[in-house]
C-alpha cells in the first residue's frame, strides 16, 4: 500500500501540474509526452521511500527498464510535438464540449492518464517498493529482460522509421510499409506491449504475480481502446492505400506478409 500511495501521488502531481501548463497553452495534448516520463519519476521515487529492498539486484533492473524505456518514449514524444498544434484527437474533444473542457481535461484527460499510471506500473511498484521475495536473478527475470528488450527495440526502430517515412514530403498520404512496418500494421504498439509483459515477467519472479492487472489493462489499451482501434477508426478515410495494406499485413504481431488471395509469405493459413 506505501508503494501505491507513492505510486499515486507522483503521477497525480505530474498530471495535475501538466494540466495548470494544458491551460496555459490551451492544448490538452501535453499530456503524451509526459506518459512515459511519468514512469521514469514513478520508479525513482519508489526508490526514494522504499525499503532494504531498494538494493537488490532485480530493483536496478527494473529501474534500468523502466528509465531506458519512460526517457526514450518521453523525448520521442516530444520532439515529435515541439512547434505543433493541439493533436488532432484532443482538439475533437475540445470541440464537442467547448464551455466544459477545462474540468472535463483535469478529469478525463490528465486525471484518468494518471489512474492508468498507477495501475500499469503495478509491476514497477512490487520490485522497486517493496520487499519480499528472491533477491537473486533468476531465469524468469532474465526472460522478462529479454522480452523487454524486444519490445524495446521494436517500438524505438518503428517510431524511427516512421518518423523518417512522414519526414519526406513525397511520402504525403502514402502508407509505409516497409522495414518493420511490412509485418505488422503498429510496430511501436506491439513493442509497448512487450516492453510491460517483460517488466511483469520481472516482478512475477519477485512474488508479484499479483500485479498482472498492469499489463492486462495495457494491453487492452493498446488493442482496443487508445491504440490500434483509435488509429485505426479513421485511417482508412485518411489514406486511401491503407486498405490493401490492411489485407496483406498483420494487425499486431509481426507475422510475413500475406500474398494476395493466399496465406501468409512462408505459413500456412
Amino acid at each position: 500500500m506505501n508503494a501505491l500511495a507513492v505510486a499515486a501521488a507522483t503521477a497525480g502531481a505530474i498530471m495535475f501540474a501538466g494540466w495548470l501548463v494544458s491551460l496555459r497553452l490551451r492544448d490538452a495534448s501535453i499530456v503524451d509526452p509526459l506518459w512515459g516520463l511519468s514512469y521514469v519519476a514513478v520508479a525513482w521515487m519508489l526508490l526514494a521511500w522504499g525499503d532494504e529492498a531498494s538494493t537488490a539486484a532485480r530493483t536496478w533492473l527494473m529501474l534500468a527498464m523502466v528509465t531506458v524505456w519512460g526517457l526514450r518514449l518521453g523525448v520521442h514524444l516530444t520532439a515529435r510535438k515541439w512547434g505543433e498544434p493541439e493533436d488532432y484527437r484532443y482538439a475533437a474533444m475540445r470541440g464537442r464540449r467547448p464551455r466544459a473542457f477545462t474540468w472535463w481535461s483535469l478529469v478525463m484527460v490528465f486525471g484518468l492518464q494518471g489512474a492508468l499510471i498507477v495501475v500499469v506500473s503495478l509491476p514497477v511498484q512490487a520490485v522497486v517498493g517493496a520487499s519480499g521475495g528472491p533477491s537473486a536473478l533468476g531465469p524468469l527475470d532474465w526472460l522478462g529482460c529479454a522480452v523487454w528488450a524486444v519490445g524495446l527495440a521494436f517500438e524505438t526502430t518503428g517510431d524511427e522509421q516512421l518518423r523518417r517515412f512522414k519526414s519526406d514530403p513525397a511520402n504525403r498520404g502514402a502508407v509505409l510499409q516497409r522495414g518493420l512496418w511490412r509485418y505488422t500494421r503498429h510496430p511501436n504498439y506491439f513493442g509497448d506491449f512487450c516492453v510491460w509483459w517483460g517488466s511483469y515477467l520481472v516482478a512475477a519472479s519477485a512474488g508479484g504475480a499479483w500485479t498482472i492487472a498492469g499489463p492486462l489493462v495495457m494491453s487492452i489499451l493498446l488493442l482496443r481502446v487508445s491504440g490500434v482501434a483509435m488509429l485505426e477508426s479513421t485511417i482508412t478515410d485518411r489514406r486511401p492505400g491503407y486498405a490493401d495494406y490492411v489485407r496483406r499485413t498483420s494487425a499486431f504481431v509481426p507475422l510475413p506478409p500475406r500474398r494476395p488471395g493466399g496465406p501468409p509469405e512462408g505459413g500456412a493459413s
